[in-house]
């Protein structure tokens, strides 16, 4: 088994962290501390007492993320000054967004949300075509793609949260609030999550199928522009209207990018185990078929039932199970397992991912149910969403008991991430469409 020279570098050196830390991470670190004190001094009589406690935390928490991890630092920078740019053009004139160059097609909230939808499908292209000819420049191409399209879905966000700002005082709230802003966080906080993990294990080839995912949500997100209007920035409804949102919601989706992550990691490492077996026949019918099932279902929850909307469905049911299967057995090919990640290292992201997500969607469960007790006067009254998060908790804890305490490993575990996807996906999403209840406010 192959092991990247960061993990290397990471066992070799165990000194403390401020031991290892150099000119450039204190610069850094001044100029985090510089960009707090300023938001302090200018906008401290508009924030209430939640607001004044978690800047200084949010401080140090990105200060650390930076000596952690280095390429926070530059993207961090590159998102405050495009982002701090779109609101200088703005000033205070939202009409702006149709009439500035700059606005209409690269820095207001929707232009940047647009570009970052774009280069996240092209990004997904190039994973695929860096895997399949196995070229190296094509690969760096496609990492390049990713860090753009995060850049621009951050920009995207950070404008949106001013331009609330600017229609009304009242209006004004974090972008985390409906389907449409948690889909591009999802997507951001995902590929984070990947390039993280792709630097670490020096490694592109999982890129094809987490960019996979990621595309998928980049559909749903201008399906849902352009189809049902959501982009437009609406008032928060009262239940909403909370500073456990600010916390709760990004937690809940480092949850979900991670469990997404883990999921996308299983369908390679399903390929390598069975490849040349009896059974990789099954594995091509059985991630096809599921495929395939998901796109008649969609098809026919966006569209209800009808004969039209039967054929309709049948029809992209059937596209989606061959264009699955194809690509399937296009990768199963020598070549290009060739190019993947050993079992092992395919295995440990896949743990890593779960750890990581576990922690953080316990950790917003947590503030949900203290959300929901100065909201509606109790921590849990199973309501669907509730209900369904217990069930995507036990799920993930049930995993990680196995693993940990019972040496399950493999195969079995892949195909559990794989499934857990879906029962995530159902809770995230499937309880919106199809049941009511406390957070019927997210339906679609």
């Amino acid at each position: 088994m192959s092991v990247s020279q960061d993990i290397i570098a990471s066992h070799l050196d165990n000194r403390p962290l401020v031991k290892r830390l150099g000119i450039f991470d204190w610069v850094w670190a001044l100029l985090v501390v510089a960009g707090a004190l300023y938001t302090w001094n200018r906008f401290i009589d508009l924030m209430d007492t939640f607001e004044q406690v978690i800047l200084p935390l949010s401080t140090i928490g990105l200060v650390t993320l930076g000596w952690l991890w280095k390429p926070a630092r530059p993207l961090t920078m590159v998102v405050a000054a495009l982002s701090l740019l779109a609101v200088w053009i703005y000033g205070n004139d939202l009409t702006l967004a149709d009439r500035n160059f700059f606005l209409k097609f690269i820095l207001s909230s929707q232009s940047a949300i647009m570009w970052m939808s774009a280069l996240f499908v092209m990004a997904t292209a190039a994973y695929l075509l860096a895997l399949v000819i196995r070229s190296e420049f094509t690969g760096k191409v496609a990492t390049a793609l990713t860090w753009s399209a995060t850049t621009m879905g951050l920009v995207g966000l950070m404008v949106r949260w001013r331009e609330s700002y600017m229609i009304s005082p009242d209006v004004g709230h974090i972008p985390v609030s409906n389907l449409y802003e948690v889909f591009i966080l999802f997507t951001i906080l995902t590929a984070l999550l990947y390039l993280h993990y792709e630097k670490r294990y020096n490694s592109r080839a999982l890129g094809t199928f987490v960019l996979a995912v990621i595309s998928a949500a980049v559909g749903f997100i201008l399906w849902y522009k352009f189809d049902r209007g959501a982009s437009d920035i609406q008032p928060l409804v009262p239940a909403l209207q909370s500073y456990w949102m600010k916390i709760h919601v990004p937690a809940n989706f480092v949850g979900y990018g991670s469990f997404a992550i883990a999921a996308m990691v299983a369908v390679p490492m399903l390929i390598r185990a069975y490849v040349g077996s009896q059974s990789a026949r099954l594995v091509l019918w059985a991630v096809s078929g599921v495929i395939g099932g998901i796109g008649i279902v969609v098809q026919l929850l966006l569209h209800g039932v009808g004969s039209a909307s039967l054929v309709q469905a049948a029809l992209i049911g059937f596209g989606s199970f061959a264009a699955t299967a194809a690509i399937i057995w296009g990768l199963s090919r020598e070549r290009v397992l060739m190019g993947l990640p050993s079992i092992e290292i395919m295995e440990d992201v896949m743990y890593k991912a779960i750890a990581l997500g576990f922690a953080f969607f316990t950790l917003a469960t947590i503030l949900g149910a203290l959300w929901a007790a100065e909201a509606w006067g109790g921590y849990w009254s199973w309501d669907p969403k509730e209900t369904w998060a217990l069930i995507v908790w036990l799920n993930y804890a049930g995993w990680l008991h196995l693993r940990l305490t019972k040496g399950l490993r493999g195969v079995p575990l892949a195909w559990w991430a794989l499934v857990g996807l879906f029962v995530t996906a159902f809770a995230f999403l499937g309880v919106n469409m199809f049941l009511s209840g406390l957070h019927s406010y997210g339906k679609l």
